[in-house]
């Protein structure tokens, strides 16, 4: 499935179009970000205390797993809190994932993976990560995963692992404070 955003005219769709608030790349991905606000009769402004490059996050959904409800749970929730989220979709190849953390500048990539597929997904995205020179980016995940390989996990490279019953708040919390080291 493909996402999009649609700029109308008027102060919210003059940011999108001035790239200020979020904008779609066609047929791509789709990015959101509520840290810049627009107000109508005043333009586009910085929310206090923030910084003009607000931390960027790929929210994606390798391989075959078709349950994204959480994916977006935690990518609208990031984009509450201030991140600028860029959601790539359903159904990505980690080479998919990995080209979008790098061309939109991610601080972070967070993968949800809920078919059993986990170590091999998320080590291909840190090792292609590596190999494309990005291995700052930050991975950490979330879904399906047993309490045994969350270490092993980790020994690859995965800075977090969110399981179920994590809370958006504690995800948000742990990206803010992780980001803010990087």
């Amino acid at each position: 499935m493909t996402w999009g955003m649609r700029a109308d005219p008027g102060p919210v769709g003059n940011c999108l179009t001035e790239r200020k608030l979020g904008r779609a790349l066609p047929g791509r991905y789709l990015i959101v970000t509520f840290s810049p606000i627009c107000v109508v009769g005043r333009g586009c402004a910085n929310l206090p205390g923030m910084s003009s490059s607000p931390l960027r996050v790929v929210v994606a959904k390798p391989g075959l797993d078709g349950h994204d409800r959480g994916a977006k749970v935690v990518a609208r929730a990031l984009r509450d809190a201030g991140v600028e989220v860029i959601y790539t979709g359903l159904h990505q190849t980690p080479e998919q994932i990995v080209e979008a953390a790098i061309a939109e500048d991610a601080d972070a990539v967070g993968l949800s993976v809920l078919s059993g597929a986990h170590m091999t997904l998320f080590a291909k995205v840190i090792d292609l990560l590596a190999a494309k020179d990005a291995a700052d980016i930050v991975v950490f995940g979330g879904g399906i995963i047993p309490e045994a390989d969350i270490p092993l996990l980790a020994q690859m490279g995965v800075a977090k692992v969110f399981t179920p019953g994590a809370t958006t708040t504690d995800i948000t919390a742990w990206v803010h404070n992780e980001l803010a080291h990087t």
